[in-house]
């Protein structure tokens, strides 16, 4: 289940089992007063939806901002709506869900289609990064994410959606990213101290903008350097994309990133030496995840593209070939030649190409 969070910017929907009671994730320690500019009041209420922030305390104490739409803008009555938690990936968080118009973007299109509406926020993005003991730049790992985090939700899930996934990186075209990754290692990290990876700050912008030396790199074109060629976006919301995002996460995990591209394989992180990897892993080499593990009944809908310099169709090749065991009726695939790694968020015609075919495979399975 780390595939859920193993990716750049993954793109995950997961569809709750009901049992939990009418709109309860199991997670919730109570609905707050929404902070000012937070994500319900500036993308979500201005279009006449309702929307609560709610705060999730970890286990290990993080303090994690999400938003419950709880029915569509022309209400939901006393029906029970089945609950859909909806996850963004690594350095952006839940406002890139909605930065389209209401018709366009994928949260209010599962609202207004009879869903309870969950958007997760990940530790360390600007909503995220309260913690009832630590500050917001300390280290942190992938796994630390999936244990911690959206590992909490794995026990409640009925089925997911996996929006241009990310489980291998080994045939990655970005040149941006294959450029990070060469760089991009733990004795690097380790000489900057800088435990939190915040794009936006002074030493990772240092670092970036070395890495815009690079032959092939555009940082004048930052998202398609990182994304693909993208062919279906609106100008006016790639310039709220750039406004909103790139958010921080731990430096630790765009080193472990960075190990998936470089060993191909979709493994722990590596600490770069055996006697702490046996530490805390009880073995020399980190162990390798074993995505066939994924109980084969559970339904899952994988969509990508042909273009996603990201997530490129041989690796997402490799993932769907981890998951050829899988039951046949429950593994949906769908493959859409022109689109990149941002048109599933942000494509202008991805609820006609996209989001309908979500929302009706989430209706099959309730």
């Amino acid at each position: 289940m780390a595939l859920l969070v193993l990716a750049t910017m993954i793109m995950v929907i997961a569809h709750q089992a009901h049992g939990s009671g009418r709109g309860s994730m199991g997670l919730v320690s109570g609905i707050t007063d929404p902070p000012i500019a937070g994500i319900c009041s500036t993308s979500v209420s201005i279009h006449g939806y309702k929307c609560h922030e709610i705060d999730v305390e970890t286990r290990d104490g993080f303090i994690l901002s999400m938003q419950r739409i709880p029915e569509g803008r022309d209400g939901g009555g006393d029906t029970e709506r089945p609950p859909v938690l909806i996850q963004h990936g690594v350095l952006v968080d839940g406002m890139t869900w909605l930065l389209n118009p209401p018709e366009q973007n994928l949260p209010l299109i599962l609202a207004d289609g009879g869903f309870d509406v969950w958007i997760a926020n990940t530790r360390g993005t600007r909503y995220s990064c309260r913690h009832t003991s630590l500050q917001p730049d300390e280290p942190g790992t992938l796994i630390a994410l999936a244990s911690f985090s959206e590992g909490l939700l794995v026990d409640k899930l009925k089925s997911a959606v996996l929006l241009s996934p990310i489980a291998y990186l080994s045939h990655m075209n970005t040149a941006l990213g294959v450029a990070a990754a060469k760089v991009f290692v733990g004795e690097i990290t380790t000489l900057l101290g800088v435990a939190e990876f915040n794009p936006k700050g002074e030493p990772v912008a240092k670092f970036l903008k070395a890495l815009c030396d690079y032959p092939g790199v555009d940082c004048y074109d930052l998202l398609t350097s990182i994304t693909g060629q993208n062919c279906c976006l609106n100008a006016s919301t790639v310039d709220l994309f750039l406004k909103n995002e790139p958010q921080s996460t731990s430096t630790k995990n765009m080193v472990h990133l960075a190990q998936t591209v470089r060993d191909g394989v979709l493994a722990k992180y590596n600490y770069g030496n055996p006697y702490f990897n046996v530490m805390h892993y009880g073995e020399a080499k980190p162990p390798i995840y074993n995505l066939s593990n994924i109980p084969h009944n559970l339904p899952i809908f994988i969509s990508y593209g042909g273009k996603d310099a990201l997530s490129d169709v041989r690796d997402v090749e490799l993932l769907l070939d981890s998951l050829k065991l899988h039951d046949v009726d429950k593994l949906t695939i769908q493959y859409i030649k022109d689109y990149a790694h941002a048109d599933f968020i942000m494509g202008v015609n991805a609820k006609d190409i996209v989001y309908n075919q979500v929302v009706s495979f989430f209706n099959h399975q309730h």
